[in-house]
């Protein structure tokens, strides 16, 4: 399969996630404020319960927020799309593309990633300009940091889209993990260093450190980055290989067209 029977599927994959954007307008917009009503209501009312405690905090507040809901698009993206098309009755279809089911969900994964990196954007500008803060915006230094922290955040994805086709619904199990995402987003790694071997906590403190405390890549520790690198690897192919072996058993069952 050529690279530009990718770039096409890409582009579908894109287009198709925009116009159902469109198409459910509404939800989208809700989804958005309430995105954002959530950040609101932790900061205004931790003013009024901690206020100094929140205003010397709140670059990372803000930091971590952004990469949370980051981390949860990556999370659910596989199992969500693994789920509808289960829905609209086309799962088997896509093991009998020629670009091969695992390409179609990387490339899916990567285009619903994408989508709600600008969503998250625009709701980083909403809560700079609520708070008054100013974060540094090194692409050259974030990019790479996000990328790898986002790593786990889809092997972590990929097992639960194995679950997925197994017992098709598990959405309430992604509510139970937000919760397990904001405590290792919020890990004191520089207290406790074996929590840099954690899913997230190591790339979320590096994050912080760039865009609070305007760090370039070439002023972060050599072993924080090669550390962030291997994680990241790490629970991104624990997650494939744990998909591999759960999508083989679900072959084996017959269970990739039920719903």
């Amino acid at each position: 399969m050529s690279l530009h029977h990718l770039y096409l599927f890409s582009r579908a994959s894109l287009r198709k996630s925009l116009t159902l954007m469109r198409r459910y307008l509404v939800n989208t917009v809700s989804r958005i404020v309430s995105m954002y009503l959530l950040f609101a209501v932790m900061f205004f009312g931790g003013q009024q319960i901690a206020g100094a405690a929140i205003t010397r905090s709140i670059e990372g507040i803000i930091v971590g927020y952004f990469l949370w809901m980051l981390i949860l698009s990556a999370y659910s993206s596989i199992a969500n799309n693994i789920t509808n098309e289960a829905q609209w009755g086309t799962l088997e279809q896509l093991y009998m593309s020629p670009l091969g089911f695992d390409r179609i969900v990387g490339v899916k994964t990567v285009v619903n990633v994408s989508v709600s990196l600008f969503i998250a954007a625009m709701l980083l500008a909403l809560m700079l300009l609520t708070t008054g803060v100013t974060l540094s915006f090194d692409l050259l230094t974030i990019t790479p940091i996000i990328i790898l922290t986002l790593a786990p955040a889809v092997g972590l994805g990929y097992v639960f889209g194995g679950l997925a086709l197994l017992y098709k619904r598990i959405e309430s199990t992604f509510q139970l993990m937000q919760f397990a995402f904001i405590a290792l987003i919020a890990a004191p790694v520089e207290q406790f260093a074996a929590l840099k071997f954690a899913p997230f906590a190591l790339g979320s403190y590096l994050l912080r450190q760039a865009m609070s405390e305007q760090k370039s890549l070439l002023e972060i520790p050599t072993a924080d980055l090669g550390l962030l690198v291997a994680v990241g690897l790490a629970y991104l192919g624990l997650g494939y290989g744990i998909f591999r072996v759960i999508q083989t058993k679900a072959r084996e069952r017959g269970v990739l067209g039920e719903y």
